[in-house]
């Protein structure tokens, strides 16, 4: 069994700057009728508050879902390594000091107008709590960890894991 770390505040916000930032994409999830809704997208930036930035069209479907419901979870993986979910609450900006801020170029594969696109709108995601998994050792070590399991029988759990607390 991995060892277990609850983290607090500021080292919950260290921990979500550090994989959500290395893993970048996410399954970002809305909720309508009372069903969750994914699509994958990519976080812009992390506050030093542990917020979450994203860039979205105004008429998508994840806009309209958080006008109804602000709700939303996140989650982050990167196969065999680590680990993210986040319970949050999303806010929809139209700032365009905030847009350019958070701009990049490869947003106008799926915002053609690019940065004077007028539907571009910014996702605010605070979050309130989650959950994360990593291993100690990284992701070559954590492979010959499995390997060694497969071919031994035993466990050999190199992960940390705990609870995120924000608010």
């Amino acid at each position: 069994m991995g060892d277990h770390k609850n983290l607090i505040e500021e080292l919950a916000i260290n921990k979500i700057q550090e994989l959500a930032g290395n893993i970048k994409t996410c399954m970002f999830c809305t909720y309508k009728n009372e069903r969750l809704q994914s699509r994958p997208m990519s976080v812009q930036k992390i506050d030093d508050l542990g917020n979450l930035w994203f860039l979205s069209d105004r008429n998508s479907s994840q806009n309209a879902e958080i006008t109804v419901n602000p709700i939303v979870e996140i989650f982050f993986a990167e196969p065999r390594d680590k680990f993210l979910t986040l319970h949050g609450s999303a806010t929809i900006l139209y700032d365009r000091k905030t847009i350019e801020a958070l701009y990049d170029p490869i947003v106008k594969v799926w915002m053609p107008g690019g940065i004077d696109d007028p539907n571009l709108s910014v996702i605010k995601v605070v979050p309130e709590d989650g959950y994360y998994w990593n291993n100690k050792h990284g992701k070559i070590a954590a492979i010959a960890k499995m390997t060694a399991a497969l071919v031994t029988g035993k466990t050999m759990d190199d992960g940390i894991e705990g609870n995120l607390q924000l608010q």
